[in-house]
């Protein structure tokens, strides 16, 4: 057993924000953290890291183990670079290292050598040194480091730049580098993947993965639950709940022993409420007695006493509060929401990205992802002409109205509170504005909150309010699930399926793009690739792309040769980059999970048109030439989008039989 925590309690000023929490942690298990923001997982981890103690109950951890944790990092000084930073992983090795140069100095000076005594004395401190160092990896140092520093994506450019001037998400990075490098045995980590591409979350869950420590992870994503996590923890009311599985299984059995807890509820409730009446039944029979029967009352009385002294079951609640988000448009746009032709963008002498053309059209859902530094969060402000492109045109569509969300704090200067930054954004009554902030879960004092105060979750549920209001058909969304808890995630997934418009977001999250991506553009080396599908369809493609480079031939002397091979002796020399282009594009196979999605769109626009053809023939709409006219213009655009569609997808099973 490596954490032992029994009966649990902790305030946080005068709230009791952990009431009963028991768990257990054994060796080496990877545990996934959760629950809803504020239900006390910061607090938890504060407990175990030792910064702060229990106010009841009992921790125990293993004696002498070492503990990793982000919040202990120190504040390094102006003066230390990211590479003394990462270096301080190893200040138990450098310390040696240093005292074996001071050997090595102490060795070479001339009286040791008139000395052969002392000299032996040296050597053997010098060995049982060098031991010390060889065994705990101190000629792996600098691999090491650069390992985790390249898998976490913080690059070597960046190695002698001051800590002190790295933005807030790269000091986040450094600092998680220097826990990974440190190789506790207790490794807790809050929200890692915030900061962190696609890559680096990957090369974390590998990291994890071979990890022999204990680690707990509390995080939101659950995608990097599923992939890392082995027991999931949930705070919720003060308690702890323990499910041995990752979170897809933990969704699965919470669900059925919520309903197992109702049942249990629900049987217990018959139980009572026939006590309660057999005992006002026997309290009735007694007094109604005559003469007046004592025994009546004595078993009354022995009834009440054994239901007393029954434990309640708590009545568990099967759905709890959450955001209320409902996403409209106040006016649908054209059928081109966002044209794309040939932008390219540069900062400095870096190319971000070249030649990207492509429409994203009403109704569609894109997911943008790439790399940090790849351009996202540029391209989105290109597209809303907050900054300009170098080569190219970005044109929204006719009736287009943007809705934007950036990646960004709450604002450190806005003393405004809660209540009044909705109201001079809205321009709504006090008392509704207060009716709708409830419904993201702003109650009571919350609305008086002054805005800079706010954590990253309630400003983005600020925001997300704000944009719900405003009702725009383009929705541009840069990294929408920072820092929102998973009820959050739901219903902003839930919201963003059903909304009429269009979408483009930017963002890591695997899993939220699973559910609402029917695109995903990938910025890549300066290139954007269009994938149909969500996440796992775009990954399904990238494996196909590579597995077709490495079964081809690798040799450019093979490539030419098959070239020159398939040209007829008639045609002239310049043909031939156009005969090396063809094996290409002829060769690749469409991906299934492309083709699915497309037959799937195809039979959802042939029923939209059924749909609509039955509206054209009703009565009151053959009379009204206002709406058989909205109705023709809808069918003809739905009907040009199924003819373009079935035109790509002929072709695509074309390439197939080719």
């Amino acid at each position: 057993m490596m954490i032992q925590s029994q009966n649990i309690q902790k305030y946080y000023g005068a709230e009791l924000v952990l009431i009963d929490v028991s768990f257990e942690i054994k060796e080496g298990e990877k545990v996934g953290l959760i629950g809803r923001n504020g239900s006390g997982k910061t607090t938890l981890m504060k407990l175990i890291s030792g910064s702060d103690t229990p106010d009841q109950g009992t921790l125990a951890i293993r004696r002498n183990a070492r503990i990793g944790a982000l919040a202990q990092i120190p504040d390094y000084g102006n003066g230390e670079t990211v590479y003394h930073v990462l270096q301080s992983a190893f200040h138990n090795l450098l310390e040696v290292k240093e005292e074996m140069q001071r050997l090595e100095a102490e060795m070479s000076a001339s009286d040791t050598a008139t000395n052969p005594t002392m000299l032996e004395a040296l050597l053997r401190q010098y060995g049982h040194m060098q031991e010390e160092f060889e065994r705990g990896g101190g000629y792996e140092i600098e691999a090491s480091i650069d390992r985790v520093a390249g898998g976490l994506g913080i690059p070597v450019e960046q190695y002698h730049r001051p800590f002190s001037t790295l933005s807030g998400g790269e000091k986040t990075k450094v600092g998680l580098a220097v826990i990974l490098l440190q190789s506790p045995d207790i490794l807790l980590l809050d929200e890692p993947t915030n900061h962190l591409d696609m890559a680096a979350i990957e090369w974390l869950e590998s990291f994890l993965g071979t990890y022999s420590g204990t680690a707990i992870i509390t995080s939101h994503d659950r995608y990097f639950l599923d992939a890392v996590a082995t027991k999931i923890i949930e705070i919720e009311d003060g308690e702890a709940f323990t499910y041995h599985c990752n979170y897809s299984k933990y969704k699965e059995e919470k669900e059925t022993r919520l309903l197992q807890q109702f049942a249990e509820y629900q049987e217990q409730q018959k139980k009572i409420q026939k006590m309660k009446e057999a005992i006002k039944q026997l309290i009735e029979w007694g007094n109604r007695s005559n003469p007046p029967n004592p025994g009546f009352h004595r078993r009354a009385a022995s009834m009440q006493k054994a239901l007393d002294r029954m434990v309640k079951l708590k009545r568990p609640v099967l759905e709890r509060k959450r955001i209320d988000l409902q996403l409209q448009q106040s006016d649908r746009s054209g059928k081109d929401a966002l044209v794309l032709t040939g932008v390219g963008k540069s900062i400095g002498d870096r190319q971000l990205y070249s030649e990207i053309t492509h429409t994203l059209r009403y109704g569609e859902t894109a997911a943008l992802i790439g790399g940090n530094g790849s351009g996202k969060s540029t391209l989105l402000k290109c597209v809303l002409g907050m900054a300009a492109t170098d080569t190219g045109e970005i044109r929204l569509g006719s009736r287009t109205e943007t809705g934007y969300l950036a990646q960004e704090s709450a604002p450190s200067d806005l003393n405004l509170t809660v209540l009044e930054y909705f109201r001079s954004e809205i321009g709504m009554e006090t008392g509704e504005a207060r009716n709708q902030l409830a419904r993201f879960l702003f109650y009571g004092a919350d609305v008086f909150k002054k805005v800079c105060n706010l954590s990253g979750g309630e400003w983005t549920r600020l925001r997300l309010t704000i944009l719900m209001y405003r009702k725009p058909n383009l929705l541009l969304l840069d990294e929408p699930t920072n820092h929102l808890d998973i009820d959050s995630r739901e219903a902003l997934e839930d919201a963003l399926e059903e909304f009429p418009g269009t979408v483009l977001a930017v963002s890591h999250d695997r899993y939220f793009i699973n559910k609402i991506a029917r695109q995903v553009w990938a910025l890549e080396n300066g290139q954007m690739t269009v994938t149909l599908g969500n996440f796992e369809d775009y990954r399904s493609e990238l494996e196909r792309r590579k597995s077709m480079v490495v079964d081809s031939p690798s040799t450019p002397e093979h490539d030419e040769a098959k070239a020159i091979s398939s040209i007829p002796s008639s045609t002239a020399k310049p043909q031939q980059s156009k005969q090396l282009a063809k094996p290409t594009q002829t060769s690749a196979t469409p991906n299934p999970a492309t083709i699915q999605k497309m037959e799937r769109d195809i039979a959802d626009l042939e029923q939209t048109l059924k749909l609509i053809h039955a509206a054209m023939l009703e009565p009151e709409t053959a009379y009204d030439a206002d709406q058989l006219s909205n109705l023709q213009t809808q069918q003809n655009e739905i009907q040009q989008e199924l003819d373009s569609l079935i035109e790509k997808y002929i072709a695509m099973l074309e390439d197939d039989d080719q």
